[in-house]
């Protein structure tokens, strides 16, 4: 039971001939009589209270996205003849928020209703929404009731499968659009169908006894070449924890890796994963079918970025004998001293030309953000000048280590975290646009 504004108003009447009762002793009776009164009140309305009037019962789906707005919902159902105005909370699991709430709402005499709040997760894993507390008026108002009903509802913390319908539209058109090109640029090698000729097909494609036996000129079409093989590694070291929009550089990359296995697995290509820190972490070969984004949420579901330094020595000779087939070898990592980055271009080196690699950096909003500031806006006795020159030499010898990159053969995707899903997708078609692999 918490006192409400009510009570305390009410008791200022005691208090106030409590005070007179010091100068008139007269009062003092009236001043007994209105506590005992006043008392009889709050118990009787405080017994009134005691039953819980309110109900609650939770649904929500039992896969959450991480970073994402997944709904909850909550009947309320009223057990009382009067009307009543409800709070109502739930207790939330570590690394999640959920703005919406204390809800708010109206219970009329014995009625549901149904209210919905959205649970935005930070992180994966098996968590569970807890316990509901609700709160309401006492009869006379003297009360806010509150209670605690318990619950435990158990959820899982995924990837962004939600990304995966909201990117389909776009991953159908791009494929199309990559295809076309294709077939602009002379086709890849493998044959789809035969069509009739259309005016900006070129002679080459003329399929001549298709032709003759149809009597009207025929066209071959061809396809983006399919059962080719695509390999993920994610680099969980100590840089990938690093946070972007409430994710960590890791989950950036982990929700990347989810849309290009379902466009990539979608065209027929194998798809393949590994990650690692200062020891391979998971390992799954390359692997056809719509059950490629499955295997891959099953197998990442509980892995997380470690404060470890980053053995990219160990990783690379791992997977180099595991790869039999040429693949697009897709690394995400982030880079930030010189031995770290010569490493990897002796590494990206020693793919080259057996498989297609292909570096993801990561880059840092706040950084880019610091080499902004105009020279007029410091004072003489800043510091802030060393702080902006620090940042631009970082990003100058970031530039640099992306021209050494591109030189040495590899292709570079050098992108915000939050554009990360569409730009890596973009650039995968392209790939097989220009017959990369």
């Amino acid at each position: 039971m918490i006192p409400s504004r009510i009570f305390v108003l009410l008791m200022l009447v005691p208090l106030g001939l409590a005070m007179a009762a010091l100068a008139d002793r007269s009062l003092l009776w009236p001043m007994l009589a209105a506590d005992a009164f006043i008392a009889l009140l709050v118990l009787a309305d405080a017994l009134l209270a005691r039953r819980p009037l309110v109900e609650v019962r939770r649904s929500s789906r039992e896969v959450f996205s991480i970073g994402r707005s997944n709904q909850v919902t909550l009947e309320l159902r009223s057990r009382t003849r009067r009307r009543l105005q409800v709070q109502v909370t739930d207790d939330l699991f570590e690394h999640a928020s959920a703005p919406e709430l204390p809800l708010a709402l109206e219970l009329r005499p014995g009625a549901r209703a149904e209210v919905s709040y959205r649970v935005v997760p930070r992180r994966r894993g098996t968590y569970a929404l807890g316990d509901h507390t609700i709160r309401y008026r006492s009869p006379l108002g003297l009360w806010t009731r509150q209670i605690t009903q318990a619950a435990n509802q158990p959820v899982r913390i995924f990837p962004d499968v939600q990304a995966v319908r909201d990117y389909e539209l776009l991953a159908r058109q791009s494929r199309d659009a990559a295809a076309r090109a294709t077939r602009r640029r002379g086709g890849a090698s493998e044959f789809e169908a035969l069509r009739e000729y259309q005016r900006d097909d070129e002679y080459r494609k003329i399929d001549w006894k298709a032709t003759a036996r149809r009597h009207k000129l025929i066209a071959r079409t061809y396809q983006l070449e399919r059962d080719q093989s695509v390999v993920f590694m994610l680099d969980a070291g100590r840089l990938m924890t690093a946070e972007s929009d409430s994710l960590s550089l890791f989950d950036h990359a982990l929700n990347a890796t989810l849309m290009l296995t379902y466009v990539a697995s979608r065209g027929g290509d194998q798809v393949g994963l590994m990650t690692f820190a200062d020891r391979v972490l998971t390992y799954l070969p390359p692997g056809p079918g719509k059950s490629a984004s499955q295997r891959l949420i099953r197998s990442l579901f509980a892995v997380h970025p470690e404060l470890v330094e980053t053995d990219y020595e160990g990783a690379f000779t791992a997977i180099g004998p595991r790869l039999r087939k040429r693949s697009l070898v897709v690394l995400f990592t982030q880079i930030l001293d010189h031995n770290a980055a010569q490493q990897l271009l002796r590494l990206t080196r020693g793919l080259l030309p057996r498989h297609l690699p292909l570096i993801v950096l990561l880059r840092d909003p706040s950084l880019e953000a610091l080499v902004q500031i105009s020279p007029n806006q410091f004072a003489l006795t800043d510091h802030r000048p060393y702080i902006t020159a620090a940042a631009a030499e970082m990003l100058s010898w970031r530039d640099r280590l992306i021209r050494d990159l591109k030189r040495a053969g590899a292709l570079v995707l050098d992108i915000l975290p939050r554009e990360l899903s569409p730009g890596l997708i973009n650039r995968y078609l392209e790939v097989k646009a220009r017959q990369m692999l």
